[in-house]
């Protein structure tokens, strides 16, 4: 699975939880821009992980803070 089917999957996931309708972009934050608390941060890695089968954990959680980190990081762990 290339990067940009990766991306395109996400978007689906994101529209769900993006309330305040932002733009999203490589570089949109999760707590910043999209004002997100740590319960939804969580609901939306259960979605991802889920959606992709694979396991994101809590170290590599801690390191992504954009959109682009994320869609970097769930394309990483599906080639494994």
């Amino acid at each position: 699975m290339d990067r940009q089917e990766t991306k395109t999957r996400i978007d689906t996931l994101i529209e769900t939880f993006n309330k305040q309708g932002v733009t999203i972009t490589e570089e949109t934050s999760f707590t910043r821009d999209l004002e997100w608390d740590s319960l939804t941060v969580m609901d939306f890695v259960a979605a991802i992980e889920d959606e992709f089968d694979i396991i994101i954990s809590m170290n590599q959680q801690a390191e992504i803070e954009t959109y682009g980190q994320l869609v970097d990081a769930v394309t990483r762990l599906r080639q494994g």
